[in-house]
């Protein structure tokens, strides 16, 4: 333990150790049982704006999850202090903590033969040896592109170049520990055109594991130009019902909304519009979703839950059908249910999708508006209710005829994911959920 508190450099080895100290001081008081969360990140992140530095940010940072038990109760304290004598009073504060709550029947650490003992390592760990002037470089250079492409680009709300090393690591009475490093890269790009008294803004970015896996600058920075200048000359449209595409960014959102609405947290509240669906027919039969949480260089990867349990791949849907819920172990236990290793979300989820990129799939949609922006947070899971103010472009023939803003969306998710047409090719693979563009059969657009 000294040595780590000396160094405060982490290692594998070193973590292991301070998840197992941790244990043990559970168990000296008095605790039937622990568990212990911890997460180490270490990075820097630089923006330039208009050739000059804005921010050059360090970050070193630790948080410790400790959560006792004493029978069915339990108590949690987090610090972030790794000295002996503030990880014996935060243990303490735990316990006391768990002395006087009520019970819970369902409380408790997954079963022992559920624990990833024998997880294997996934590479996700790609440290990006960036100087921090080469970081200041890269940004320069990227904006610099960017303001040269078109005299309408006449300013610039910064370039951003980030870089991460963390460590994640689980342990719990039971015997197990488990740590594993993951890294984040990231360029982002974001611009303003003007055009007489109109201004836009938009952005493009590119995040990795892998640094070599971030798109080259100069795809970032024309990709920014071309997605800011296309919002100028931005109309209203009359309020109708047409069909709609989701840009693959912003078709996320549909999914993260299904993930939401099977949650185990979200089943035992009875707080979600598809309680009691499984079995039942959610999506059309040409549409599966599933997970695979063991993909190399995937920022969704992961080799265990955030219960210490074995990840595994999961099919939520399949064939349209709702085949399984989301469960940690705690929702699980108070659903009457099995985990499906989702302690802490979904690892890495896909959805099945055709032939088409983009433009194909505005040519099938024909008439109608495509989504590039949402905004506001007007979902409800509880009724699938689904309101959102939006900007993107109208079509028509299956081309782009003007953007158009200030507008909402609005429909009912079971019904939309019902009317779900085609999901393009065009899959985003920056995120959690990766997914095309998606095209749904009918939605209000409301505006004028």
């Amino acid at each position: 333990m000294s040595e780590i508190i000396q160094s405060n450099i982490f290692t594998q080895a070193s973590l292991e150790q301070l998840i197992a100290h941790i244990l043990h001081e559970t168990k000296q008081q008095g605790a039937t049982g622990a568990e212990v969360d911890v997460g180490v990140n270490k990075g820097f992140n630089v923006m330039v704006r208009m050739g000059e530095i804005e921010t050059v940010e360090y970050n070193q940072d630790k948080i410790i999850e400790i959560t006792v038990y004493f029978g069915k109760r339990s108590g949690s304290a987090s610090i972030s202090d790794i000295r002996p004598d503030a990880i014996k009073s935060a243990v303490q504060a735990a316990c006391n903590i768990a002395r006087f709550t009520d019970e819970d029947e369902f409380s408790g650490l997954a079963e022992k033969d559920l624990l990833a003992f024998n997880y294997q390592p996934i590479d996700l760990s790609y440290p990006w040896h960036l100087a921090v002037p080469k970081a200041i470089e890269l940004a320069r250079e990227c904006e610099a592109i960017a303001l040269a492409k078109d005299k309408r680009i006449e300013n610039s709300e910064g370039v951003t170049v980030a870089t991460s090393e963390a460590w994640s690591g689980y342990g719990n009475s039971h015997g197990f520990i488990g740590v594993y490093p993951v890294t984040r890269h990231e360029i982002s790009c974001v611009l303003i055109a003007k055009k007489g008294e109109e201004m836009q803004r938009d952005y493009s970015y590119s995040v990795a594991c892998d640094a070599d896996s971030l798109d080259p600058i100069e795809e970032i920075a024309n990709t920014a130009v071309e997605r800011t200048l296309r919002r100028l000359g931005g109309q209203r449209l009359s309020t109708r019902h047409v069909p709609v595409v989701f840009a693959a960014e912003e078709a996320r959102g549909l999914l993260g909304h299904f993930v939401g609405a099977i949650s185990g947290g979200s089943l035992y509240r009875k707080s979600s519009f598809l309680l009691d669906h499984l079995g039942k027919s959610i999506f059309p039969k040409h549409i599966t979703i599933d997970e695979r949480p063991h993909l190399v260089k995937s920022l969704g990867s992961a080799p265990f839950d955030a219960d210490g349990v074995t990840t595994r791949p999961n099919v939520f849907i399949d064939k349209g059908v709702l085949t399984n819920y989301c469960l940690s172990v705690y929702s699980a236990k108070k659903l009457g249910l099995q985990t499906t290793a989702n302690g802490g979300g979904v690892h890495n989820l896909f959805i099945s999708h055709g032939n088409k990129d983009l433009p194909a799939l505005l040519k099938r949609m024909d008439t109608g508006l495509l989504v590039t922006e949402l905004m506001g947070n007007g979902v409800n899971i509880v009724t699938g209710d689904y309101s959102r103010g939006a900007s993107g472009f109208w079509i028509e023939k299956g081309e782009i005829q003007y953007p158009v803003e200030e507008i909402t969306i609005a429909g009912k998710l079971p019904e939309m994911y019902a009317n779900l047409v085609e999901v393009g090719n065009d899959i985003d693979q920056r995120g959690n959920i990766k997914t095309g563009s998606i095209l749904l059969k009918e939605m209000m657009v409301a505006g004028d």
